[in-house]
């Protein structure tokens, strides 16, 4: 059986190694995956709050993501710049792609983990 790790861990990778393959796929048609990456992100981060014990409803996973908005401009940009070149376009947005669904990943464990931490008490006097 799996730990509560390894299953962070997958499901982190899972993500991002299918964001890749769809950021990869998709390369030629600038921003036609934002529409599949974006639930896929969304479904991580509710899993990852499950498996915390702290639900999360779509809703307020897909505001957990907003932050995230600048890099998803840059990851636009590159899109826009690199991605007519056959091969290195599809390079560029998969691991673009990958590492965004990484970062948000990573970012949502240590905010569960900061949720569950009981809060410190002030000493008495």
């Amino acid at each position: 059986m799996a730990t509560k790790n390894e299953k962070i861990h997958a499901l982190i990778h899972t993500a991002a190694l299918a964001t890749a393959a769809i950021g990869a796929g998709l390369a030629q048609a600038p921003g036609s995956d934002t529409a599949i990456i974006t639930p896929i992100q969304v479904a991580m981060i509710v899993a990852l709050g499950a498996e915390h014990g702290t639900p999360v409803s779509k809703v307020a996973a897909a505001e957990l993501i907003l932050p995230f908005c600048a890099a998803a401009m840059g990851r636009g940009a590159t899109q826009f710049l690199l991605s007519w070149v056959p091969g290195l376009g599809n390079f560029f947005n998969g691991a673009t792609a990958a590492a965004l669904t990484e970062t948000i990943g990573w970012t949502a464990v240590e905010y569960f983990k900061e949720v569950q931490r009981p809060s410190a008490s002030l000493p008495r006097n």
